[in-house]
């Protein structure tokens, strides 16, 4: 596994799509994921800093799974079917038993900025991304 940072959020004008983009913590390596507006939003919002005056969805899931005494530990995004990347959130509980919860890419990396948590990425899926990458120009 890779570990992977945030590195950009590009509004793609000519397909109408909002991408993340990952970065390898210690390479040159990218993995650009097409997320949704509202978890575009909801990643800007908090890397912005920006408060606001009641939780909003990530929030919630994040001061809920603090609330229970556990903590996020890592996420991962794990596979890549049908063009659609899949993802896992790993959590601790207070007694420390990890318990791993299936999840979208979007939320998952919502939560990782809310929770400081480390992101990686199965190597295999970064490789399969590369093709994807100069085939459209994604710097």
């Amino acid at each position: 596994m890779i570990e992977m940072e945030l590195n950009k959020i590009v509004i793609d004008e000519k397909r109408h799509d909002q991408l993340i983009v990952l970065k390898e913590k210690n390479g040159n390596r990218i993995l650009p994921i097409v997320i949704g507006l509202a978890e575009a939003s909801a990643i800007k919002l908090k890397i912005s800093g920006f408060q606001p005056p009641r939780p909003l969805t990530h929030d919630l899931l994040y001061n809920a799974i603090e609330n229970l005494n556990a903590s996020t530990v890592k996420i991962i995004i794990d596979k890549l079917e049908e063009s659609a990347f899949h993802a896992k959130i790993v959590l601790k509980t207070a007694d420390g038993q990890e318990k791993i919860i299936d999840a979208r890419p979007s939320d998952s990396i919502a939560l990782a900025v809310r929770a400081h948590a480390p992101i990686f990425v199965e190597d295999e899926i970064i490789k399969q991304s590369e093709t994807f990458n100069q085939n459209n120009d994604i710097k």
